[in-house]
């Protein structure tokens, strides 16, 4: 999300004069909205020494079952509460659920921060 800056006006109505320019570390991004598809990635610097791969397409998911885990295909996004239009452009997000080779999952890792779906299958 971007950020807006402060106010122009104080809560009388007059202007404020801006102290300084905006820093880089306020800048904000667009959301990666990650799709369903071959699998794409993109790597970005982030504040400090750090980098974040951000997962712009992704076909495989890291399904929790039962204490193991198992890599499986991801074929369809069935649901997902962040935004109903999200389900039609099959974008994965965290919360979303997906059909997946062994049943639907709940994801549980974001896979525009970290890269990578972590999900766990919903009985």
């Amino acid at each position: 999300m971007q950020d807006q800056g402060r106010s122009t006006r104080k809560r009388t109505g007059g202007r404020l004069k801006n102290v300084r320019k905006r820093r880089k570390d306020e800048l904000g991004r667009l959301p990666t909205e990650t799709q369903v598809g071959e699998p794409r990635f993109r790597t970005v610097d982030v504040r400090g020494n750090g980098t974040k791969t951000r997962a712009l397409a992704t076909n495989v998911a890291s399904v929790n079952e039962g204490g193991e885990t198992i890599t499986a295909d991801i074929e369809d996004v069935v649901e997902n509460d962040a935004n109903p239009n999200y389900v039609r452009r099959n974008i994965i997000t965290k919360g979303a659920i997906i059909e997946t080779s062994e049943g639907e999952a709940r994801v549980t890792s974001r896979p525009g921060q970290t890269g990578q779906v972590n999900a766990v299958l919903v009985e």
